[in-house]
């Protein structure tokens, strides 16, 4: 058997590929989008791909089992557990088997048993692997999704926070609870494999560790400590980080199946003198990193560089209007793959961001102030800081006097910039604020400031930090 294990960073997803030498064939489970690295591997290895495995329908990023079962015949294999809402509705277009509770199949001599361990969503199932091949009788590991995380488990109130579905979250951490117990009876020794690392909002808490063991959780998983089914449901319920807005698109173009993309050209490069039509009419990001971006950028444009396009650029792009890029030409493929990855396909063309740069197009920047200079401007009274991280964050320290406004609901709270003062953003380290400062330039704010180092810099100058109910908080 070969196991080889790939991992997106910016949206802190693992998928897998799954191969049998004996009969050079190989399955990939919970792949991504960009399949053509799971083409690249499995011709490397001498494997055919023929199959793939869900463990459920994904929210936050774009599922590549449709893209591989059209590009090379790929038998699908996905989940039939839970209600009709979340049976998927594309795969009778393809070679495919409806899983439940205790079915199996199998890639060569390697065999996958389904568990169902609903929870994180009602079809969610794990994959149980035995290596037959080996002359193993006895299962070596099991694929989680986004079930059990090395450290976490996954959380059960995404179709109320991002879906809108209501009464679901408190119903899903009760399944969780025991599917967790199922999980606990699973041999200490297996393999677990997760779909996901720390950095995704589909758990809280997550380890960045690429694998663990079922025995390892179970001694050291908060979320497995629980014998409480209550205490369990309190706990998993409290403090999750914001369900980024965009995960509910995903939940629909995921079980209704997403446009094939095939071999998909790269967006088309526009015409400079265009731009400044554009930018006054449409959504232009600029993909600069924070930094570049606030010395000078093209005023209106919004900054998402690209680490931060899987998380940001779903809850701040407009799915249903062309999005239009300023990117230079070697960041423009990776800035298009996260972008597709997420379901952004209206991209209606780019701005190379070298000859913006010489253009000097209607340049404006995002001051930075040190913590020092703020402090010191505080007291004049003609300043609004704006915390923009999440509020689990905030709970744990924020700095006196700042007013909170989630950096993935700012698009709906502009009108906050009316005021005549100087709104100075802050995040943990600088680079999500540079994004709401773009944001509250668009929206016309006259004077934007960015709190330069974020908090972490703010506690370095030894100034004083203070806990979530002591600050001034918005209703944004």
């Amino acid at each position: 058997m070969l196991l080889k294990y790939f991992y997106d960073q910016p949206l802190a997803h693992a998928s897998y590929l799954v191969g049998c030498q004996k009969s050079n064939e190989a399955i990939i489970v919970d792949p991504g989008r960009d399949i053509e690295q799971y083409l690249k591997a499995a011709k490397k290895e001498g494997l055919k791909i023929v199959g793939v495995a869900e463990t459920h329908i994904h929210a936050d990023y774009v599922s590549g089992a449709r893209e591989l079962a059209d590009r090379v015949g790929a038998k699908l294999f996905v989940s039939d557990e839970g209600p009709a809402d979340w049976k998927y509705s594309y795969v009778n277009d393809y070679e495919h088997q409806l899983l439940k509770e205790g079915d199996t199949f199998s890639v060569g001599k390697v065999e996958f048993k389904v568990l169902h361990t609903p929870g994180h969503t009602p079809e969610s199932i794990s994959f149980v692997l035995t290596d037959k091949g080996g002359g193993a009788d006895q299962p070596m590991g099991v694929f989680t999704g986004d079930f059990v995380f090395v450290g976490s488990i996954g959380r059960p109130d995404l179709l109320e926070e991002a879906a809108g579905i209501a009464g679901t979250a408190e119903p899903g951490a009760h399944d969780l609870f025991k599917s967790l117990q199922r999980f606990k009876e699973l041999p200490d020794y297996l393999q677990v494999w997760p779909a996901h690392g720390a950095g995704s909002a589909c758990g809280k808490g997550l380890g960045a560790i690429p694998s663990s063991t079922v025995g390892y959780e179970k001694l050291f998983n908060p979320a497995l400590q629980y014998t409480d089914e209550q205490e369990f449901v309190d706990y998993i319920l409290s403090e999750q980080p914001e369900a980024p807005k965009y995960f509910a698109l995903m939940k629909r173009v995921n079980k209704e199946g997403p446009v094939v993309l095939g071999h998909a050209d790269l967006p088309a490069k526009l015409d400079i003198d265009t731009l400044g039509d554009l930018v006054a009419t449409e959504m232009v990001v600029d993909t600069a990193v924070a930094k570049k971006f606030a010395e000078g950028h093209v005023k209106d444009s919004i900054n998402i560089e690209p680490k931060y396009i899987p998380m940001w650029g779903g809850s701040l792009i407009d799915y249903d209007r062309p999005v239009y890029l300023i990117s230079s030409s070697h960041d423009l493929p990776e800035v298009v793959r996260l972008m597709r990855k997420i379901g952004v396909e209206n991209i209606g063309g780019y701005f190379d961001a070298d000859e913006v740069a010489r253009q000097g197009f209607n340049t404006v920047i995002v001051d930075q102030l040190t913590p020092q200079q703020l402090a010191d401007r505080y007291e004049s009274g003609d300043v609004q800081l704006i915390d923009v991280r999440g509020q689990s964050e905030r709970n744990e320290e924020s700095i006196p006097g700042s007013r909170h406004s989630f950096l993935g609901k700012l698009l709906q709270n502009t009108g906050q910039f009316d005021e005549d003062k100087t709104f100075v953003f802050q995040c943990r380290t600088g680079g999500r604020s540079v994004i709401a400062a773009s944001i509250a330039q668009r929206a016309g704010a006259k004077h934007v400031a960015n709190l330069s180092g974020g908090i972490e810099a703010w506690k370095a100058a030894g100034l004083h930090v203070t806990s979530e109910s002591d600050a001034t908080v918005s209703a944004g």
